[in-house]
């Protein structure tokens, strides 16, 4: 899943960061409002992180010019601000959950979670294909009983394949989903990615259940 985080207290973006990255999300940040507007324009997010008080533009601003042209991408408010009032217009102005500070990382870390799992599975924790299960809360994978050792980008794109089980999935898609900005469009990593995740799958599976469709994506089915 990729996340952007607004947020202008440098110290406060920089830890939320750092705790969604080691949890294997794709992470963009940014700590003025016009900033976060230029970057929802140009790419493309499963979630944005998203303090009130801005210099630029103002949370507000940003989650309205936001909603003009995009109904699905969820807003998770992040403010001091704990008056009822506050929150009913933050929520009424197209945000999805509200985070009053100071709080928790490991409460935004669950909000979050159910958020961008809202949009496929209804807040299921385990996410299965055959005997292959991914636990969305602990962030591992395990074949059966066994524990995969995957690496943070193998940990997103297995995610992100499971939640899309069934239809293909472009590596367009994979870019924009489970990694961050720095990117580079025509990069080999996708496709290096790919093929470790494969062989890791293939040596607990005994199959990999991620097959390359030509022309039209990756696609992970279960073994018939």
């Amino acid at each position: 899943m990729r996340i952007l985080v607004v947020e202008d207290e440098r110290s406060l973006c920089d830890a939320i960061a750092r705790s969604l990255r080691r949890l294997a999300y794709s992470v963009d940040y940014c700590h003025d409002g016009r900033d976060a507007m230029d970057f929802l324009a140009v790419e493309r997010f499963d979630l944005v992180v998203l303090d009130l008080n801005l210099p630029g533009a103002d949370g507000m601003t940003v989650l309205r010019t936001l909603r003009e042209v995009d109904c699905e991408t969820k807003v998770l408010i992040l403010s001091a601000r704990s008056e009822v009032a506050e929150k009913v217009a933050g929520l009424d102005a197209g945000a999805n959950d509200y985070l009053t500070k100071p709080f928790h990382l490991e409460e935004l870390a669950a909000r979050i979670r159910s958020l961008t799992l809202r949009r496929f599975t209804q807040n299921d924790v385990l996410l299965t294909c055959g005997n292959l299960t991914f636990d969305t809360k602990a962030r591992r994978a395990f074949a059966g009983d066994e524990a995969l050792s995957l690496t943070r980008k193998e940990t997103g794109i297995l995610e992100y394949m499971m939640l899309n089980q069934g239809r293909p999935v472009s590596q367009e898609e994979l870019l924009e989903h489970v990694w961050d900005s720095s990117v580079n469009n025509f990069s080999n990593s996708i496709r290096v990615h790919i093929s470790a995740l494969g062989k890791k799958l293939r040596a607990a599976l005994g199959h990999d259940p991620i097959r390359n469709r030509i022309g039209e994506g990756y696609v992970m089915e279960e073994a018939e």
